[in-house]
């Protein structure tokens, strides 16, 4: 039984009594109404007393120093609505729908119901463990590999996020809580890198096309309506959004060198698809000096253009884009995707992707004695100690090359 509701000093200021269910509740003055000068109160509850005067002491401590804001009672799933409708301006169409898709699928089934003045490190931290383990839902299969299903439904099992996943889930809640500090919302973030540990991304090997796999590779594409998107994209390093949201205006054949200030991204609103062009990845405008060849195959591909333009008639879908299908549409990913998976598979390499095509170019451009910052620049990273954490075993390969030489080199001179 709960003792009689009873009412005390507190220590400096304001009053502790026990309510009738046993909790606790502290009432302070947080300040004055600037209207009729009376006293505004506040109230701290807690568990037990101890719990209680510690916050009393935190908020009338807060008071005395100005520096007291009354919690916040919006749960995190409003003030994440609120964020993603309000707060994602000028961010890029397909990243917000990402970050929509996030805290749809694995923030709100967990913390949706917490209030945002109580979202602690701890809850946090046990959050993302929980991603680890169980975070999403999967088909539940037998041991023939069938998908098991019960009265017509699928059964769904708890599966885990993979490390990257939740380090991007991670940089959006991260992101909607800094907001919230910004607000005055909550004092601190909890999802702060230096409270939240977070798992080690496992490095992803990447699988360039060796020399020959390359002269294979250029051999099968002959003839392909895809040849020049291929070319070009294997020796300039771009990225696919950046190949297909190439325009003519960025072509420099004069100068034989190519602008990059876009990239061609798929667009999903309400249930519509369209392809359209936005800033680059990291929003930066970078140019590149194409070897003699890459500007030979857009000169062929602008003459081919052409005459499918004349092919097309009233049909053609008039854009400035360098690659097109053959009425002037944009090349959709799924399209090259296949396209590219039938050229790597004849030569071998089923498992290669398009992005593939990049890396091959980034350590043949290394192999062949370019150095890293011209790379960094070329491909449009942001550092060059990123290239260099990318294709660092590229270089130490060289190093062991030269080392070699340099071997042969001193048995030379030495006569030994």
């Amino acid at each position: 039984m709960p003792r009689k509701s009873n009412t005390r000093a507190a220590q400096g200021a304001g009053s502790i009594r026990q309510r009738p269910d046993g909790t606790w509740e502290a009432r302070f003055v947080a300040g004055h109404d600037p209207g009729t000068g009376k006293p505004v109160r506040k109230s701290v509850y807690g568990k037990t007393q101890k719990e209680v005067r510690q916050k009393l002491a935190q908020a009338v401590a807060a008071v005395d120093n100005k520096a007291y804001r009354e919690p916040c009672k919006m749960t995190l799933g409003e003030w994440l609505d609120i964020w993603a409708d309000t707060y994602l301006n000028g961010v890029k169409p397909r990243t917000v729908k990402i970050y929509k898709d996030d805290i749809r699928l694995h923030i709100k089934p967990y913390l949706a119901a917490v209030k945002l003045g109580e979202l602690d490190t701890h809850t946090v931290q046990k959050y993302f463990n929980t991603l680890l383990t169980s975070g999403k839902k999967v088909p539940t299969r037998d041991n023939a590999g069938k998908i098991i299903k019960k009265d017509g439904k699928t059964v769904y099992e708890d599966a885990p996020l993979s490390a990257k996943t939740v380090k991007n889930v991670h940089g959006v809640l991260h992101g909607a809580l800094r907001q919230a500090v910004i607000n005055h919302y909550i004092p601190l973030n909890p999802a702060d890198g230096d409270f939240c540990k977070l798992p080690k991304i496992q490095k992803q090997e990447i699988k360039p096309l060796n020399e020959k796999q390359i002269a294979d590779f250029m051999r099968t594409i002959q003839g392909d309506p895809f040849e020049d998107v291929f070319l070009v994209t294997l020796f300039t390093g771009l990225r696919q959004g950046e190949v297909l949201g190439l325009t003519w205006d960025c072509v420099g054949f004069d100068s034989g060198m190519l602008t990059i200030n876009k990239q061609m991204q798929l667009h999903q609103d309400k249930g519509m698809k369209a392809y359209q062009l936005v800033p680059t990845k990291n929003s930066k405008v970078r140019t590149i000096t194409a070897a003699p060849f890459v500007m030979e195959r857009l000169k062929h591909q602008r003459i081919e253009q052409a005459k499918q333009r004349l092919l097309a008639g009233p049909l053609w879908q008039q854009s400035d884009l360098v690659f097109t299908g053959t009425t002037g549409a944009p090349i959709t990913k799924p399209t090259i995707y296949r396209a590219f998976k039938k050229a790597a598979t004849r030569i071998g390499r089923p498992d290669a992707r398009f992005h593939d095509l990049r890396h091959s170019y980034a350590v043949a451009a290394i192999r062949s004695g370019d150095d890293i910052k011209t790379v960094q620049g070329n491909l449009g990273h942001a550092t060059a100690a990123f290239t260099l954490d990318v294709y660092g075993h590229v270089t130490d390969e060289m190093k062991q090359d030269s080392a070699s030489r340099m071997e042969l080199f001193i048995k030379n001179v030495s006569g030994s």
